[in-house]
């Protein structure tokens, strides 16, 4: 029978075969032995057998091998001063220092294991991040709005609910600016028609780094005859190109020469002080500004454009009404001078001016204010701002509209001439807390009786204190009193109370 191994090879039996394979085993023991001692000098002298073995690999690939080895070494000694500069400074200041094991890995073993042996990075558990995600899907939801332009645009606002008492001399008005002539018996109520609609936006880059950014604001203060259907208006809106020393707006705005106003929860469909020394009317315009340094604690911020004025047509009498050009554009400028003492320690002062011409009856009726306004803040609470104006044919600007009158002279020829007019405000705020602050204001607009008709307002004069409490970052409760005294020619004068509550969450 034939044997089953018959198909191997015959074995052959050399006396010396044991020793020999003995020997190959040894020689493979020290050929290795440097891949196992981890050293840089082990490496070395395996790429230098390695070539001696095999001279076929090329002397450029050992080099190539070599200089990767002493740049990994060269990053483990440099994190290493990293973590001993590290200790040291939170040594300094005065941090306890967790005492942490570094074991340094040769470039041999960085270079023979493979990826997937390393540990995995520390991953946070998946509720966590899909907890962090929601998070911040519900952030960019709150805060974007999107445009069809795919610029940045955001919503702003304020959502204030007044509710508020006035005397018998309220005109029928939430917040009269006159003390009117007859009784009211609408004493109170409250609204929330003073509530903002806000955007603000940025626009892109344009030729000379010019940055284009703007805002549009509405509220809902558009008189409808039904007390239900709050008609939204038009507030405030301005498109500015922004350079590094330069600006220029478009929109509409309050008057360039008066820029500053009190501040009050409890009048916003109009500025505060309407009718009482702050032309306010918020009309088209387009405005120019050139800001200059003074060294580095004092400059000057020049503006000047042209302003779209609302001629007033009740002075110019029935017969004459038609005729008053319902606007006319106005050259208005503004100078800011500034200074500031320290972070918290500032001085603004500003002279202005505003020129046009009214047209009534093919006549034309100068306009012609100068103004100085100032801001004062001798300490990081306390803050004094205020403007004074004088001139004649204001009524345009959001006064109390009497810029003209109707003169008749001997020969029964109608004459329209300007009434002289001055005016001003002033505020003083304090601000105890971060929550809390205090306002005292009040101003004055009169004209001389001499030039005024009967029934027209020689003087108008209110003032009023208020106190706003923040009770979160963004919800403000706001308690205000005022009183307004209105002279009128040739009558009784009278005056008018105002009480307000306030609460407004802004957004």
């Amino acid at each position: 029978m034939p044997d089953e191994r018959s198909d191997q090879p015959p074995r052959i039996h050399r006396p010396w075969a044991g020793f020999w394979a003995l020997g190959s085993r040894l020689s493979a023991v020290v050929v290795l032995l440097p891949l196992f001692l981890a050293g840089p000098l082990g490496a070395r002298l395996m790429a230098q057998d390695a070539a001696a073995s095999q001279p076929a690999m090329a002397t450029n690939d050992i080099r190539l091998i070599l200089d990767r080895l002493e740049r990994i070494e060269q990053e483990n000694r440099n994190l290493a001063a990293e973590v001993h500069a590290l200790r040291e400074q939170l040594e300094a200041g005065g941090r306890a220092v967790p005492q942490v094991t570094t074991t340094e890995v040769s470039p041999q073993a960085q270079l023979s294991v493979p990826p997937s042996s390393l540990p995995p990075p520390s991953v946070p558990p998946l509720d966590e991040r899909v907890s962090t995600t929601e998070q911040r899907v519900e952030e960019m939801a709150q805060s974007k709005v999107e445009a069809s332009q795919k610029f940045p645009l955001k919503l702003t606002g304020t959502l204030l609910f007044n509710s508020y008492l006035n005397g018998r001399a309220n005109g029928g008005d939430q917040y009269p600016t006159v003390a009117d002539s007859a009784d009211n018996r609408n004493a109170g109520g409250a609204s929330i028609t003073q509530s903002i609609i806000g955007f603000l936006w940025n626009g892109p880059r344009i030729w000379g780094g010019g940055k284009v950014n703007g805002s549009l604001n509405l509220d809902l203060s558009g008189r409808p005859a039904n007390p239900v259907n709050h008609l939204m208006r038009l507030h405030i809106a301005n498109l500015s190109i922004d350079w590094k020393n330069q600006s220029l707006t478009v929109g509409q705005d309050k008057p360039i020469f008066s820029p500053r106003e009190p501040t009050s929860l409890a009048q916003v469909a109009v500025s505060p002080l309407t009718g009482t020394g702050n032309p306010w009317l918020w009309q088209p315009q387009i405005r120019f500004e050139q800001r200059f340094a003074v060294g580095e604690n004092s400059g000057l911020r020049a503006q000047a454009g042209m302003y779209q004025t609302a001629e007033p047509t009740g002075n110019a009498g029935t017969a004459y009404s038609n005729s008053v050009a319902s606007s006319r554009p106005a050259l208005e400028g503004r100078f800011n001078l500034w200074h500031g003492f320290s972070q918290n320690a500032r001085v603004e002062v500003a002279p202005g001016f505003h020129v046009s011409q009214t047209h009534v009856a093919g006549t034309s009726v100068a306009s012609r204010l100068v103004s100085v306004d100032w801001m004062i803040q001798p300490l990081r609470k306390v803050q004094v701002t205020g403007l004074y104006y004088q001139g004649s044919n204001g009524g345009g600007l959001g006064g109390l509209r009497q810029g003209f009158a109707l003169r008749y002279s001997n020969s029964y020829t109608a004459d329209f001439v300007a009434i002289h007019t001055a005016g001003g405000w002033a505020q003083f705020s304090y601000q105890p807390t971060s929550r809390l602050s205090f306002d005292l204001y009040g101003g004055q607009e009169s004209y001389p009786t001499r030039e005024l008709a009967q029934g027209m307002i020689s003087r108008n004069l209110a003032y009023a204190g208020n106190a706003i409490f923040r009770l979160a970052p963004n919800v403000l409760l706001s308690f205000e009193a005022s009183q307004v005294r209105t002279k009128y020619a040739r009558l009784p004068n009278r005056l008018n109370n105002h009480y307000d509550l306030a609460l407004a969450y802004l957004f």
